[in-house]
């Protein structure tokens, strides 16, 4: 098995933090994004990972490196490719082609997912969904009787479906996947201006494919600073169903008091505060005479004198006296 991981996007939308750091590179409850999905992604494989490959932007020689030792702590092979124009989704999967062998999960890394069931891998393919109140800002699925999908629409501005596609996808085999973009490509058959890759796989459908929805119970999406903090808070309470240890034992707690669930790196200090419940506080952070509830702090970030609420914070921020919901980039003073 391969995972594939089209990650290529600027991620405009939590901007201050993507200036400096690749949004799915962004700490969810201490671990990045893109992580937390290629783990969650192994474990419902339950199945060898061959190899973990990445479409990036010009991320960075350590961002790659990253990258590489999530996969290779998965046992895997990890490989970097490149994508230097936004032209969609088939086009940023086809920049890893010569990946796109045997089974492959396709997951796009501004997502995470909850779900309590094993990969159905008799099926041609799976398209992991969601219900949804409002489906127009999605691509999603119809079905026929037999629960087979028979039609896959991006963005309909009127009802087909209410079963969202959250941007996770197996196939059998990727080889035919990549057939079938290199088609769309080489004919430039675009829809809203990008080649799509619900386009490609439409037409393997249309082909005989047999391709099915896999319902996910908890979809969490990281596009924005609000979806960030609610997904945190979400994956602490996952976490610590599942027994996790949260708060690293490097902790200085001087009259203080942690109200659970909260992440909490190494060598974190806090003193005269109270913290909690769904915060995070990556490696190094400072938090002295505060009330810090709901946000998140990444590593060797300084709060002083505060009432946070709903705040998210980058590495190496210095923030005093203040009350408010703060979204500050990496080394910001305010």
């Amino acid at each position: 098995m391969r995972i594939i991981v089209p990650m290529a996007g600027r991620g405009t939308r939590l901007r201050p933090h993507t200036l400096t750091t690749p949004k799915p590179l962004l700490h969810v409850a201490g671990k990045p994004i893109v992580q937390r999905l290629v783990e969650d992604i192994a474990n419902i494989y339950q199945g060898a990972i061959e190899e973990v490959a990445y479409i990036i932007g010009d991320f960075g020689k350590e961002a790659e490196e990253g990258l590489i030792k999530v996969a290779e702590a998965l046992g895997a092979k990890g490989t970097i490719y490149h994508q230097y124009e936004a032209l969609g989704t088939a086009h940023a999967i086809q920049q890893a082609k010569d990946s796109l062998k045997g089974e492959v999960i396709i997951a796009f890394a501004d997502t995470l997912f909850t779900a309590d069931f094993s990969l159905d891998r008799t099926k041609d393919g799976v398209i992991w969904v969601k219900k949804v109140e409002d489906p127009k800002a999605y691509g999603v699925v119809t079905l026929n009787e037999d629960g087979i999908i028979n039609a896959l629409v991006e963005k309909p501005q009127t009802f087909l479906s209410d079963l969202a596609i959250i941007g996770i996808y197996y196939l059998k085999d990727g080889e035919n996947l990549a057939q079938e973009i290199q088609y769309l490509l080489d004919n430039n058959i675009k829809e809203k201006g990008e080649f799509q890759l619900t386009n490609a796989l439409d037409n393997m459908k249309n082909k005989g494919l047999k391709l099915v929805p896999g319902e996910v119970n908890e979809w969490m999406d990281c596009g924005n600073k609000n979806m960030v903090l609610d997904t945190t808070e979400k994956v602490l309470g996952f976490e610590v169903e599942k027994g996790k240890e949260l708060i690293h034992s490097s902790l200085s707690l001087e009259n203080s008091v942690i109200i659970p669930p909260c992440f909490v790196g190494k060598n974190v200090r806090i003193i005269n505060s109270v913290i909690g419940p769904y915060v995070s506080l990556g490696d190094g952070c400072v938090i002295e005479n505060s009330v810090v509830k709901n946000s998140t702090a990444r590593e060797k970030t300084t709060i002083k004198n505060a009432i946070l609420n709903q705040a998210m914070l980058g590495t190496h921020v210095t923030y005093s006296g203040k009350m408010e919901s703060p979204d500050l980039g990496d080394f910001s003073k305010a």
